[in-house]
Parts: C-alpha cells; structure tokens; sequence
C-alpha cells in the first residue's frame, strides 16, 4: 500500500472524527458541589438537618444541547440534589451544637435555559429555601424564607459555568440565613431564649367609677351607688381581678410586664340605709380586702414558676383563670362562714386572719 496514501486516509478519518465531535459534543453527567468555606461563622446557630420539602423532585435542570433544534436534556446534582446541599453544608459551614439548632428546609431548586442567537445560551438558576428553628419532638418554627437567582450566558458547546453559578446562590443563602439571624435574635420573639416578669398595681387618677385597691383608700358608704335591690342581705360589693400585659424582646429574653387589677365599681355596690354602720362596712371591706390577697398569690405563682418563651401567654391566663377560681371560693367560705357578717365571733376571727394574711404579703 502506498504510505503516503495510508497516511491521507487516517488523516481524513480523524478530521471526520473530530468533526463529529464538535457537532455531538459530550453532554453534561451532573452538576457537582466542590467544597468552598462559607465566609462566616454563625453565633446564633448551627445547622441541624436539611430535609427536602420540594413538590418536583425531578433533576433539577433542562441544558439545551449544542446541536440547534436538539431537544433540552435532564441533568441533576451528582448523588442528589438533598444528599449533596447536606454534605456541602456539613463540610463548609461551621457548627457549633451549643446554638440554636437549624432546619434548612429546602423548597425549590432549578435551572432553566433559553436558546440566544449567534449560538449563545441563556440559564436561570433559582434556589428557595425556608428556615426553621427546630424545636424537638418534631416540632419546628418558621423563621424565614430564601430565594436566590443568578443569570449566566455560555456558549452552546461550554457548560462548564453552570455548577459553579449554582454553587454561588447556594452559598448566597447560607449567607443570607446568617446575617438574618444576627439581626433577629436579639429581638424577635421566635428567637427568644427565656422570660423575664415583673409586676405593678393599677392606679387611675383621677379616680373613676373603679376603685383601685390601695391600704391608704379603704372603702366608704359614698362608694355604694348602685340601686339598692330587693334582698336579705344588708349591702354588697363585687371586686375583681384582672391585668394587662405588655412584652418586648431585650438582648434575648422576653421582658413582661404585668399590672394587676384589683378592683371594684361603685356603681355596682349598694347597701341599705339603715345598715350602714362601721360594722357593715369592714364587712364589706374585707371582700375587697380578699381580692387583693388573692392578687398577690397571683404574682407570687406567676413569679416562682418557669414561664417558656413558647407559651407564657397561655401559662399567664392559665394561672389567673385559677386565681379567679380561688377568689370565687374564698369569698364564698368569708360569707358562709361569718353568716354574711351577722355572725360576730366569727367575723373577728376572718378580721385576725385577713389582716395576717396583709401583713405577710407587705400591704399592711
């Protein structure tokens, strides 16, 4: 055979192979995370799990081919898009377990081309995740959402500018999830890590239809200005307890405040004309009297237990729906017992104890 000629056929097949190549280039397996430091350093939290909450788990991204009017084809992250954000988030992302721990939920993940002319390409690459503060026993608190893009242009043949695009928006959203808890942790209450109570007793001046308790503002026969009602008894009081509440978030913690109410209307309170004697109203006094008592047990349980920054609200009417119970029961044991005041001994008797019972929890 002639070498020359040997030689001019191999050349021509490997210009056909060549060019085969060109207009067939190899199509991308996967798209691979490659380990990059995160560049911060969390303070108010570590990342627990990452759990996957997409509704299309399909592979994330349709690349268009080099070949025009070639149909896009499907290419996903080497073993995953869950698996592989997880083990990028454990190896580049420090984590300190005595933080706050993190779910990372993850929502969307996604790149879309568009062909450009002169055989150029255009990708979206799009990237939603939602963060929640995991609470144990698999319940979790949303705390805040992500959603990062980035555009790239690329020559058809090139694909090489893809995963790293996709890697930046990740990294952008580890970013982003650290700078907002910074923020927020000293003063949003999902990020509160304890609860501070302190009280204080209503006043109102100038004075109103409500009396608001005070050892130096005794009842008076002037304060009973309801109608007087047809009934047995001599005359009647209705005083009461509620608060108002007032919370705001300092340095972490949960500052709330309480005002007591220990109150009663005068326009609900009456008493007969031939029973108002200093007798009758000490009776009368000491219903008042038992309400403050009460309020102050109030404070004192709220004070010694461990209120949590996820139900304070609920343990705070838990405890006064029981006080109100308890103030219901004691006024009714005061009348039973003294006869509504018509038994003498006894009412000396509730008269040494309510003023004990004053005494020890500093009102008198």
């Amino acid at each position: 055979m002639n070498i020359a000629f040997a030689y001019s056929k191999l050349y021509c097949i490997l210009i056909l192979i060549l060019s085969a190549l060109q207009t067939n280039p190899q199509q991308l397996d996967a798209f691979i995370f490659t380990d990059e430091r995160v560049p911060v350093t969390p303070k108010e939290f570590y990342v627990k799990d990452v759990i996957d909450e997409r509704t299309n788990k399909s592979a994330i991204a349709s690349i268009l081919p080099a070949r025009q009017n070639a149909k896009p084809y499907a290419v996903d992250i080497k073993g995953g898009a869950l698996p592989s954000i997880k083990q990028f988030v454990n190896n580049n992302l420090p984590k300190n377990k005595e933080l706050r721990p993190l779910i990372i939920g993850l929502k969307k993940i996604g790149i879309k081309e568009t062909a450009l002319p002169n055989n150029l390409v255009e990708g979206r690459v799009v990237l939603t995740f939602s963060f929640y503060l995991d609470k144990g026993d698999n319940d979790k608190i949303h705390l805040a959402d992500y959603s990062g893009t980035a555009v790239y242009n690329r020559d058809a043949v090139q694909t090489q500018n893809i995963g790293p695009t996709l890697q930046r928006v990740l990294v952008n959203g580890l970013v982003y999830i650290n700078t907002w808890m910074s923020q927020q942790a000293e003063t949003n209450i999902k990020l509160a890590h304890g609860v501070k109570i302190t009280f204080s007793d209503y006043e109102e001046k100038p004075e109103g239809d409500s009396i608001y308790y005070s050892i130096k503002r005794p009842l008076t026969w002037a304060d009973f200005q309801s109608k007087i009602p047809t009934s047995k008894y001599s005359a009647e009081v209705f005083p009461t307890i509620g608060y108002d509440q007032h919370a705001e978030i300092v340095k972490g913690i949960v500052n709330l405040h309480l005002t007591v109410k220990t109150c009663l209307p005068k326009s609900a309170c009456w008493a007969k004309e031939d029973s108002r004697s200093d007798y009758t109203l000490n009776h009368e006094q000491r219903h008042f009297d038992i309400v403050k008592i009460v309020s102050e047990h109030f404070k004192q349980k709220l004070a010694a237990g461990k209120l949590t920054v996820d139900n304070y609200e609920g343990m705070v009417n838990m405890e006064y729906l029981d006080k109100y119970r308890e103030m219901n029961i004691m006024q009714k044991q005061y009348d039973d017992e003294t006869r509504h005041g018509t038994d003498t001994a006894e009412q000396g008797r509730w008269n040494l104890r309510i003023d004990k019972d004053l005494k020890a929890l500093g009102i008198k």
